[in-house]
């Protein structure tokens, strides 16, 4: 036995209010023949009789009182789901997932929470890693990449500006061992990197060609920057570091810069929330290279 044919159950749901079968089809747009269809259809699926036919229309016995009921309830519920999956289409609430670069984390964490805090029925998540994606099929909202432009179909693409780097040591590395002033200087030094053949931004390439003496190798970025921290090299973070103890060693270069694309799918581009932290992001992130421009001309 099978209810799965939700237009039967609701023909026979207007059937039982409407009492007669022009009625229900009136209601329901169709043709009576398509009623009655759908009814002995029902009926004889269900091995019940869920209606008495009499002259002046269908009055229900009393299995279709116990049928109607549950499919009006079911009614019910389907209206409530539609209301509510039309406020998350058209507020800013519910599941939100951002992926991104590990490197970016510390930059879109707080605009979800900012976010958050003004939208407080906004759930996000933040999902770190460095596989891409697949935005088709709803793995994320929005994705923050770096590198060359995206090529997926479907997927809007808006640009973020640069991810810029400066090479940092710790001053008890410096202590120890002094600081490069050339390019040529760095093969005499510590470094701290990523590991053999995983070199794919400029500047892990950069270092990759430069660098003799690796005391660390990570596929890590915050394991990196606790080496670099903890004054075993010399290493790569994010231009404007202001970590207690860290000491800017070369200053950004354009050549070391990584471009930051901001990807969304077509099909979510345009809800209220995906827009307002597309928003949010392209403005902490502009704000960000304002601030790491100003950090880098003072130092």
């Amino acid at each position: 036995m099978s209810l799965e044919p939700w237009d039967e159950l609701r023909t026979a749901l207007h059937v039982a209010r409407a009492g007669t079968v022009s009625g229900a089809a009136q209601r329901l747009g169709v043709h009576h023949a398509t009623v009655i269809r759908h009814i002995d259809a029902l009926e004889d699926r269900l091995g019940v009789k869920l209606f008495q036919r009499h002259a002046k229309g269908y009055a229900l016995t009393e299995a279709g009182r116990l049928l109607t009921d549950s499919a009006a309830e079911a009614e019910a519920r389907f209206d409530n789901l539609g209301a509510r999956l039309q406020m998350l289409q058209n507020g800013i609430e519910g599941d939100l997932c951002v992926t991104t670069v590990p490197e970016l984390c510390d930059l879109v964490l707080p605009v979800l929470m900012a976010l958050r805090g003004d939208h407080p029925r906004l759930v996000p998540t933040l999902r770190v890693e460095a596989r891409l994606a697949r935005l088709e099929y709803g793995e994320a909202h929005l994705a923050i990449r770096a590198g060359a432009r995206p090529q997926e179909p479907d997927n809007v693409v808006q640009g973020l500006g640069k991810f810029s780097v400066a090479l940092y040591a710790a001053q008890s590395y410096m202590d120890r061992h002094g600081l490069p002033t050339t390019d040529a200087d760095l093969a005499a030094h510590d470094v701290v990197t990523v590991e053999p053949g995983q070199a794919r931004a400029p500047f892990d390439v950069w270092m990759a060609q430069r660098a003799d003496r690796v005391s660390l190798h990570s596929n890590d970025r915050a394991t990196l920057k606790a080496a670099v921290e903890a004054g075993l090299g010399l290493g790569f973070l994010p231009a404007g570091e202001t970590v207690e103890g860290l000491v800017q060693v070369l200053p950004p270069r354009a050549d070391w810069a990584v471009d930051l694309w901001l990807v969304t799918h077509v099909d979510l581009h345009r809800s209220p929330k995906v827009q307002a932290v597309a928003t949010a992001l392209k403005d902490s992130f502009s704000d960000h290279a304002s601030q790491t421009a100003a950090k880098t001309e003072i130092s």
